[in-house]
């Protein structure tokens, strides 16, 4: 399977865990010495290193999942991606760097369905069993605000 068709699956599979559950399949599309982090454009452009989520493995990202199921309270909402096609930069029969757009909208139990964020994924990818694992995502978001109930990944 080509490294295009490889990535596009992957990433329907990431957002559908996020989207439709199960919330706990997320941290699966990672490799276990992964990075992850959402970052503003505006500190991407500038290079600073902080992020407002940071985890530099992938037992981080599952102890946020756990801690989002059993610790944090929260507004009850659903988010929806819209993924633009991934733009493959560099590839090898071992892995790809990549970059997708990418549009979230935010559903509340009773309230609106508003955009939540816009942005795009900068991804490195290792293909291992015929499946494309994250090595490291950085999600760049479009807004320099970040919503206070960035709860779920995006």
């Amino acid at each position: 399977m080509d490294a295009f068709t490889l990535i596009s699956r992957a990433q329907g599979s990431y957002v559908r865990s996020i989207d439709d559950g199960p919330i706990e399949d997320w941290p699966e599309h990672f490799a276990d010495d992964a990075f992850y982090k959402v970052t503003t454009a505006d500190n991407h452009r500038r290079g600073l290193p902080a992020g407002v989520i940071w985890a530099n493995n992938k037992a981080m990202l599952k102890d946020r999942i756990s801690a989002l199921k059993e610790a944090n309270i929260y507004e009850p909402h659903s988010y929806r991606h819209l993924l633009g096609q991934p733009a493959i930069l560099e590839e090898s029969e071992d892995g790809a760097t990549s970059e997708t757009s990418f549009l979230v909208v935010r559903i509340t139990g009773n309230g609106p369905t508003d955009v939540f964020a816009s942005g795009r994924y900068l991804d490195e990818h290792v293909f291992v069993d015929g499946t494309a694992l994250l090595k490291r995502r950085v999600v760049v978001c479009d807004s320099t605000r970040t919503d206070t109930l960035l709860v779920l990944p995006l």
